[in-house]
């Protein structure tokens, strides 16, 4: 288990297992997480909500996900989520070996198989340091968090 950003992460089927680099991660954030609005240009992305809701923004267009169902987030299309509920649950499944390598870089090992202790927005190095990471792994940064999205 690891702590990425303020998520607790695992990869139940990790990218080396298969011949096609499928990896599903499980992740688990509470209220308010966001990541910036973001661009994948090497991988789709599913995601099955397991526990909770998530409001998804993508293509600039937010609606809400509820425990049990899935999405698919393609490819060079802008998206986010914000978690709406207390806590959420889901799996994101991807395929090759660059989103689940882009976790690991930034993650930390987890001390308790629970949330991290909550650290808020990134200090300007800080998000520097993960635009320069995603954009190693074909992740651009596009905007701000849905929640600051939603308020500007």
């Amino acid at each position: 288990m690891l702590w990425f950003l303020d998520t607790l992460v695992s990869f139940p089927v990790p990218s080396e297992e298969g011949a096609d680099g499928i990896s599903v991660m499980e992740s688990l954030a509470r209220h308010g997480d966001s990541p910036p609005y973001h661009v994948h240009n090497r991988e789709d992305e599913v995601f099955h909500l397991l526990e909770g809701e998530l409001d998804l923004l993508v293509n600039g267009e937010r609606f809400r996900a509820v425990a049990g169902e899935t999405r698919l987030l393609p490819k060079e299309v802008p998206h986010t989520y914000l978690v709406v509920s207390e806590q959420a649950r889901w799996l994101v499944t991807t395929t090759g070996h660059n989103f689940e390598r882009f976790v690991e870089e930034l993650s930390r090992p987890a001390e308790t198989p629970t949330l991290p202790p909550y650290e808020g927005p990134p200090t300007p190095e800080q998000q520097q340091h993960l635009e320069a990471v995603a954009l190693r792994h074909g992740i651009k940064l596009i905007g701000p968090p849905l929640e600051a999205a939603a308020t500007r």
